[in-house]
């Protein structure tokens, strides 16, 4: 069984969801190492926060705040080329430098899914600092409440928009290239997701899925209904009979002039909630992934590797591992991040290895030398 965070509202505004006491927010992408194919990588983050999460915040209640560790890992699988990106930051202070104020701990992860070619989710990922974080709105505060909440929601939409503006601006990037866009960011114990196609997000909660994002797919009725509303058809699954997704960057071959109403939109579909101690990891995976696995598929997946060896990297590895052997057909690109409560002292709670230990008596000891004296 797979639990849905609530969606408030949906249509040419960003969607929002409100769980446990916390307003609406919104994600983009940022900038990081280059993908490498058949290659995990891991990283780890972490700290404590004095900030409120919330308005209504009682400093004499202990709050919890995640500490963050993270891993990835990308493959081809049976296509020709590989059109898929991705960004792990487990430490947005560090990347973003000291004069940007930020929540603690703050951290983003986003997937790009391309299609027509990988030049859009190229562009996105390679200009998404720009996008978001140098935006001039976007808010620089530790504080996380329904002030930073809405700002944030505010300027992440906006770095959807001109993103996808920028492709149709940029010559060099062909009008039939385009991407699907996922973007996670974790402000304090905020997590916020925004989506545009169907990239997904899954959150595990004492084990059980909840899924972040919804699929933007044609089969998808609230999809099938804006489409048809704003002039487009859907024809044997697939947008004016050839695109998958009904939202998306990039594809100006299908959209019509900026401002006009358009069947195929950029406009992010946003999702939040409050991380608790019950939160164990979140899976953020490409739509290879999820052909062939469902939410609770995949975050069983994960729990087992994790029980393991602790290792996000190799569970994501492992999470790919299996959609290949389910004879997925697209490229695959997972990203794992964990979450791992922080004691009083600051430091990672971690399960000590047991280890057995013996002793021996004065006359087995002495058993023992005169054997190994000769």
């Amino acid at each position: 069984m797979v639990a849905e965070a609530e969606v408030v509202f949906q249509q040419s505004l960003p969607v929002v969801l409100d769980i446990d006491g916390v307003t609406s927010a919104v994600v983009s992408p940022l900038s990081s190492p280059k993908l490498g194919i058949r290659r995990p990588t891991a990283s780890v983050s972490g700290g404590l926060s004095t900030s409120p999460v919330e308005d209504d915040f009682d400093s004499s209640i202990p709050v919890y705040v995640p500490t963050i560790r993270s891993g990835s890992y990308a493959d081809i699988g049976p296509k020709r080329s590989m059109e898929d990106e991705h960004i792990c930051v487990d430490d947005l202070s560090s990347q973003l430098g000291r004069l940007f104020q930020l929540p603690k701990p703050s951290a983003f992860y986003a997937v790009f899914d391309g299609h027509g070619g990988s030049e859009a989710a190229t562009y996105v990922k390679q200009n998404a600092i720009r996008l978001l974080f140098e935006d001039d709105n976007f808010p620089q505060t530790s504080v996380v409440n329904s002030v930073y909440v809405e700002e944030v929601k505010s300027s992440l939409r906006n770095a959807f928009l001109q993103a996808d503006l920028a492709l149709a601006e940029d010559c060099s990037i062909s009008s039939s290239s385009g991407t699907t866009a996922l973007a996670a960011l974790i402000s304090g114990r905020l997590l916020m997701v925004a989506n545009a196609g169907d990239c997904r997000a899954v959150l595990c909660r004492k084990g059980k899925a909840i899924e972040m994002s919804h699929d933007h797919r044609p089969i998808n009725i609230p999809e099938r209904i804006r489409v048809e509303e704003s002039g487009g058809v859907i024809e044997d699954g697939y947008l004016n009979g050839e695109l998958s997704v009904t939202r998306a960057l990039g594809d100006w071959d299908m959209k019509r002039p900026h401002g006009s109403n358009s069947p195929l939109i950029s406009e992010p579909e946003i999702k939040q909630i409050t991380l608790t101690e019950e939160d164990e990891f979140l899976v953020i995976g490409c739509d290879g992934i999820w052909d062939v696995l469902t939410s609770q598929e995949a975050v069983s997946v994960v729990k087992r590797g994790l029980n393991r060896h602790g290792d996000p990297a190799r569970c994501a590895r492992e999470l790919v591992m299996e959609a290949l052997r389910l004879n997925t057909f697209d490229n695959l690109t997972a990203v794992v991040v964990c979450f791992v409560t922080v004691d009083r002292e600051g430091e990672a709670v971690v399960p000590l290895e047991k280890k057995r230990c013996c002793s021996l008596t004065p006359e087995a000891f002495r058993s023992l030398r005169n054997l190994l004296d000769g």
